[in-house]
């Protein structure tokens, strides 16, 4: 019990010592004075894949083709939106894209690249929207192991990124998953418009792939910092790399079982929103989809 009690107060003074270097810019932005808040969402939203879909389970699925279509285009604006803003303020701060610094002053320029990657983490917090919709649609295959840590860490990584990091070569790994996301939602808004929007899906299979890369280029980049002596954080570039790692782990496994381990007979497959096992963003197993969730097993399903 000592020994606990020892690690326990070993960890409040290293937290107290880390606020000393954290970015005093962002001390009175919400959400962001403790990680609390954060932490509690977090775990809201675990308690909800816990209660979801016990509540759900004797209860008819929604349909929400409305709410998602709606949902899908709004996060394609605010994913645009972010990579805007990181693409315009780098470009006018100076920034490199081989090692770039963070920059601590209230320069105009850093505090656009600050409120964007701001708007980024926010964002994370939002993707939970996706297991919700999942779980009220009754696609509880769709909620993966995959797809629960690509959501759930990523929003307290990014607490993290901006109490410590909101510049510098955080920059470069936001623009390219935000950039990615606006194809993504693009794909479920696309989708979730109905069965007639099939024929211009045929690129679903390419955004997996590009995902991966992204994961490898973060590799590369990171390793090159650390490797040339950037003077970026190299607690972060490290984290960087082990986190796609795993990443690079699980979407393998996910696209050999979507495309690699299955019979061609699943390539005309229809689309599914935010529940595809033909796109991404943590989503599992190949599923032979009804048009826009309205085929149900038993009875119809539920109007938003």
């Amino acid at each position: 019990m000592e020994a606990v009690t020892h690690l326990v107060n070993d960890s409040v003074e290293f937290y107290k010592w880390s606020l000393t270097i954290a970015d005093k810019r962002v001390e009175s932005w919400p959400m962001m004075s403790s990680p609390f808040p954060t932490l509690a969402i977090s775990c809201l939203y675990l308690l909800f894949l816990w209660a979801g879909p016990r509540y759900m389970q004797d209860r008819q699925p929604y349909t929400l083709r409305k709410t998602l279509i709606v949902y899908n285009f709004s996060m394609v604006v605010l994913n645009f939106y972010i990579a805007k803003e990181l693409l315009l303020g780098s470009r006018a701060a100076g920034y490199s894209y081989l090692c770039q610094p963070v920059n601590y002053s209230n320069d105009v320029n850093e505090d656009r690249i600050a409120s964007a990657i701001r708007w980024y983490y926010i964002s994370k917090g939002v993707e939970f929207l996706d297991t919700v919709f999942f779980i009220l649609r009754k696609k509880f295959n769709q909620v993966s192991f995959l797809h629960v840590y690509h959501h759930c860490t990523m929003f307290i990584l990014w607490w993290i990124g901006i109490k410590w990091v909101p510049g510098g070569q955080s920059f470069f790994g936001a623009t390219i998953n935000s950039s990615i996301h606006v194809l993504m939602y693009g794909y479920y808004g696309l989708a979730a418009l109905g069965p007639q929007m099939q024929k211009y899906l045929w690129w679903k299979k390419y955004l997996t792939i590009i995902q991966m890369i992204q994961f490898h280029v973060t590799i590369g980049h990171a390793g090159h910092s650390l490797y040339t002596g950037c003077p970026f954080p190299f607690w972060m570039q490290w984290a960087l790399i082990g986190y796609a790692v795993t990443f690079i782990i699980l979407f393998a496994n996910f696209y050999y079982h979507a495309y690699r381990g299955k019979p061609s007979s699943h390539k005309g497959g229809k689309p599914v929103t935010n529940g595809t096992s033909m796109v991404t963003n943590g989503h599992s197993k190949v599923e032979e989809v009804e048009d826009n969730g309205k085929r149900q097993k038993k009875g119809r399903a539920k109007k938003e």
